[in-house]
């Protein structure tokens, strides 16, 4: 089986692969000061859960936004599992031909969601992740990455107003009745839920028009599915979509 790793500032997803089937996926907290041993105990009682133990794990493959807990997962991979993961970077075979001023600047995972993307639903496509940060990925009918756009995410918002505004309280993200609000959580959930549905539609009719329109857009991410019923932009949600495009890379660089 093989283990996908998508290790993000907020949240750490992982997903065990029998073949082309996703069995099973988790998210846990990501922790920069969390040492491997940490992360494994955590994981192995997910993998017991289903009823798997680390002999069952042959193949990992793994991309990250967070630097150093890149060679805290080598560690439990190699500890735990006895394998060296394929970790997502430079020299690493995607599929993917990068055009822009300075690949290296592109993050790990928005190449992997371009990769599987395209190998899903074809080009041009434009990919919305909402994550920590709202991400704007652009795909071209051949396959190349042309670049997009990053905004703050739905979280970084709120937490925006609430760290920034003395009067203003943390609130759950989730649809408000009406977009009137008629208490402060109302009204704060409004601004952020259907502006953010206005953020998504504004840049998603940028690019097309740059594109000359035809490009399907894919939402992944934690707010995928909340977002996706406030705009109709959105075509396709698929939340796997960086764990499909983890497997499709392994498979690419398997020797």
């Amino acid at each position: 089986m093989l283990l996908a790793v998508d290790i993000g500032n907020t949240s750490t997803k992982l997903g065990v692969f029998d073949g082309e089937e996703l069995r099973a996926t988790w998210h846990m907290a990501t922790g920069i000061h969390r040492m491997a041993d940490e992360y494994a105990a955590l994981l192995l009682n997910l993998l017991h859960h289903h009823g798997l133990g680390a002999s069952d794990v042959k193949e990992v493959a793994m991309c990250s936004v967070v630097p150093p807990l890149i060679s805290t997962f080598e560690e439990l991979c190699e500890r735990y599992f006895h394998i060296s993961p394929l970790v997502v970077g430079a020299g690493v075979k995607t599929g993917v031909r990068i055009l822009m001023d300075n690949p290296r600047e592109v993050g790990a995972d928005r190449i992997v969601n371009a990769a599987a993307a395209h190998h899903l639903y074809g080009g041009p496509v434009i990919i919305v992740d909402l994550g920590t940060a709202t991400t704007f990925d652009t795909v071209s009918r051949e396959g190349n990455y042309l670049g997009g756009a990053i905004a703050p995410g739905l979280v970084t918002g709120a937490e925006a107003l609430f760290t920034r505004a003395a009067m203003l309280p943390r609130v759950e993200l989730v649809r408000p009745r009406s977009a009137i609000g008629r208490n402060t959580i109302a009204a704060m959930q409004s601004g952020i839920v259907f502006g953010y549905g206005g953020l998504i539609e504004g840049v998603v009719t940028h690019i097309q028009q740059e594109l000359g329109g035809g490009a399907r857009v894919v939402a992944t991410g934690g707010y995928a599915e909340l977002m996706a019923k406030e705009t109709p932009v959105i075509d396709v949600v698929n939340p796997d979509l960086t764990l499909i495009g983890l497997r499709l890379i392994y498979l690419m660089n398997k020797t």
